[in-house]
């Protein structure tokens, strides 16, 4: 049987609901939307159309008008009431978020049942139409990276496999390869990311001091490193500005990120040194491993695997949670990750191979009177729990 992800469900209910908003499944890339969307439209017993914007001019913006304008024609000549427009890679086109706009407008005014279902880069597409032009039109279904238990559902992987490898499923063909491993994450998973989705669609004036960032931040992954410090491992030339503008748009994408430090003053947090952190292991891997042998065996190294693996978990439910993740850090304390919602604090350290366990809980503790103050791993929450865990619950 084909493996089908959970939200699969919720896709479908959607589709088969009365026609009210626009819905969104949005994603970064490689993580099944297209895949998602066959497999739905296949159950799905509605009539249904679906286009993909991938190789259209980006600059044909009457695309989405015709392609529009045919499924209407097809609907009227079939005598259909109802029917679902899909349509993939929208974000490659020009403007498409103020032609959506009017298309879907006049259905409503003619009351037509036509449902639409948009497919895209994650909160890329968000800034560049949603918010602007589609407020209060549509419905977002967010898409992650795959986790620990769809990996073993799908593929027969071990928790240690996924913590080494990462969550993408078109990676599970090489795992007993590691350079065609690499060489696919590399070029067929962040070149394409960084090329198409990043450079092409922002405003990148230094593409190579991007691409550098972003191996650099992998590499770096759940360890603390000053965009100062940052700038003098890089070859081209740049500013702390500039680098924490790439970084915010590297988080944007769903690829890397900089946590801030928590504090209670939002200009300390803002200026804090980052900690870098990958939104999936596969990247750490394909930048900074050896081979999962190797690593694994190491304890000090296998330990920096398994708190990259933590914050990856933690950053994929927190647009869906609705919480903020940092870390602490102060002189020879600190705590690995912090988790904010609406006031409440949680402070979660991570105890593995990596080191034993150091006395910035307490101190945290004693500083923030967090809501909770818990340890992921030895002596604490197994690891097999937490990856299994929606993280909203420790609220």
């Amino acid at each position: 049987m084909e493996f089908r992800r959970p939200i699969f469900s919720e896709v479908l209910d959607r589709m088969n609901e009365p026609r009210r908003f626009i819905q969104v499944l949005a994603g970064p890339r490689q993580v099944g939307k297209s895949t998602l969307m066959d497999q739905v439209l296949a159950d799905c017993q509605l009539p249904n159309y679906l286009y993909n914007a991938d190789g259209i001019d980006e600059e044909d913006t009457d695309w989405v008008r015709r392609i529009w304008e045919s499924t209407r024609s097809q609907m009227d000549t079939r005598q259909q009431t109802e029917a679902v427009l899909v349509i993939d890679e929208i974000q490659k086109i020009r403007n498409w978020s103020e032609i959506v706009k009017r298309e879907w407008d006049a259905d409503t005014r003619s009351r037509r049942q036509l449902k639409v279902f948009l497919l895209g880069s994650s909160r890329l597409m968000l800034r560049k139409g949603l918010t602007e032009s589609l407020a209060g039109r549509f419905e977002l279904i967010r898409l992650g990276h795959w986790t620990a238990k769809e990996m073993n559902d799908a593929f027969g992987w071990t928790l240690d496999e996924w913590i080494y490898y990462g969550g993408y499923p078109g990676t599970a063909a090489f795992v007993k390869d590691i350079r065609r491993w690499r060489k696919y994450v590399k070029e067929s998973l962040v070149a394409p990311a960084i090329e198409k989705d990043v450079i092409m669609t922002s405003n990148i004036y230094k593409p190579a001091l991007m691409k550098q960032l972003f191996e650099l931040g992998c590499s770096y992954s759940a360890e603390l490193l000053s965009l100062t410090k940052t700038l003098g491992q890089l070859q081209d030339a740049g500013n702390v500005t500039t680098l924490s503008s790439y970084l915010g748009i590297l988080n944007e994408c769903n690829l890397l990120t900089g946590l801030q430090k928590f504090a209670n003053d939002e200009a300390r947090r803002y200026q804090s040194v980052p900690k870098y952190q990958v939104y999936n292991n596969a990247l750490l891997t394909a930048y900074r491993g050896t081979t999962y042998e190797k690593d694994r065996t190491n304890t000090n190294v296998w330990g920096r695997w398994v708190e990259s693996a933590v914050g990856a978990y933690l950053l994929g439910g927190a647009d869906e949670g609705g919480y903020k993740v940092y870390y602490w850090h102060e002189r020879s304390d600190e705590v690995d990750y912090i988790i904010v919602r609406q006031g409440d604090v949680v402070a979660l350290e991570v105890k593995s191979g990596r080191r034993g366990m150091n006395s910035g809980l307490p101190k945290f503790r004693e500083r923030f009177n967090p809501k909770r103050d818990l340890v992921i791993g030895t002596d604490g929450i197994p690891f097999a729990d937490f990856f299994n865990m929606n993280i909203e619950d420790l609220f």
